[in-house]
């Protein structure tokens, strides 16, 4: 028999936590009378570990899909996805591009580089770009003072038939605070001002939920948000929880209680003997350890769910195992199902929270090893 650990995936989770940012989206552009933005949904990193096929489902009612991998492009094809498709790192080598325009994919452009490869590409039809705008992140784009001349460049290919639409974006810092925004939407305005009427994205989770007023479509551009994290039940805005938002965890991680220890005052759990016991303890064994995803930084008091009531976590993660404290609960024994994050359990984040991470870390993570099982 397998281990007694398992992943769920929850489709409708996945469409309902879409249908709360629509709402929320429309909401704001109902208030200000304004054309509401269309949703890129966010699946990269096999959609934030939940998988590409789930994700294509969940956000049937998305109006894109964006990501990174090109082979995670294909898979969304492959799974009847027909709308537009983003790659948000773009594409990496002149090969790409066959696949770009064979699959029909939009691409993000942040380098001169691939200004050259599309320059030099061989295409059946125009791709469409988004150009981004380093607007003080200092990862992807170019920086304002070289952004009007790639832009140009890019109207060039245009005219050859190489590119068609000519997007702009940018990617914010610190979109969960108040300071995170307007500094770099004053800097992306001044330099995209003037430069056509092209698609615009600039949301991310963080942003398209604390400021959806400047995603809100003016004029003939069509306004796009990214929505990431939030799309999987997890909030992206410190101090507020996915549940004050509405959101649903997609995710569940559940395993069972597989032995369990009565330890006396003084006596050591787990390897390098981290804690020891000050009372008389009941410690039960858990199936499931960092290889299968689980942070082997996670602490004495992480939160884990056993039988339906609320423990923490003692001592050191182990490969395999874990144990928690089942003082408090005398009647869980071996068997007894734990819930160590997500549906009927501690959220996400409060477990990443506890290990000095956030939770696109622990969705990402789980191993390869844990089977998943994808529910409607």
């Amino acid at each position: 028999m397998p281990r007694p650990i398992k992943a769920t995936i929850s489709v409708s989770a996945l469409s309902h936590n879409l249908a709360v940012v629509r709402r929320h989206l429309d909401q704001a552009a109902q208030a200000a009378a304004a054309k509401s933005p269309s949703i890129w949904a966010v699946i990269k990193a096999n959609a934030y570990g939940h998988g590409i096929e789930a994700a294509v489902a969940g956000f049937s009612a998305a109006q894109g899909l964006a990501m990174l991998d090109l082979s995670e492009a294909v898979r969304c094809r492959e799974a009847g996805w027909g709308g537009p498709i983003l790659l948000l790192e773009g594409f990496f080598e002149p090969g790409d591009l066959e696949w770009v325009d064979r699959y029909h994919l939009s691409v993000t452009v942040h380098t001169r580089e691939q200004l050259d490869m599309l320059a030099r590409a061989r295409l059946a039809r125009r791709v469409d770009i988004m150009l981004k705008l380093n607007t003080g992140m200092n990862r992807l784009g170019f920086t304002p003072d070289t952004f009007q001349s790639a832009f140009q460049r890019a109207n060039q290919l245009r005219d050859q038939g190489s590119v068609g639409s000519i997007g702009t974006m940018t990617h914010f810092a610190c979109a969960d605070g108040p300071e995170g925004v307007a500094e770099p939407m004053q800097v992306f305005r001044d330099v995209t001002d003037g430069l056509g009427n092209g698609p615009v994205s600039v949301c991310n989770s963080a942003a398209t939920l604390r400021y959806p007023e400047i995603a809100l479509t003016s004029g003939a551009q069509a306004h796009w948000v990214r929505p990431g994290i939030c799309l999987y039940g997890a909030s992206p805005i410190a101090g507020e929880s996915a549940e004050q938002l509405g959101l649903r965890p997609a995710m569940s991680l559940r395993s069972e209680i597989i032995g369990v220890q009565e330890v006396p005052v003084g006596a050591a759990v787990g390897y390098g003997a981290l804690f020891r016991a000050d009372r008389p303890m009941r410690i039960g064994v858990v199936a499931c350890g960092y290889a299968d995803g689980y942070p082997r930084h996670a602490s004495t008091g992480t939160p884990v769910v056993v039988g339906g009531t609320r423990t923490t976590l003692v001592g050191r993660v182990s490969m395999d195992m874990l144990m928690v404290d089942l003082t408090s609960v005398p009647s869980v024994r071996v068997g007894t199902p734990v819930s160590l994050w997500g549906a009927e359990g501690p959220s996400v984040d409060e477990v990443a929270e506890s290990c000095g991470t956030i939770g696109y870390e622990l969705l990402c993570a789980v191993a390869p090893r844990v089977p998943v099982e994808r529910i409607a």
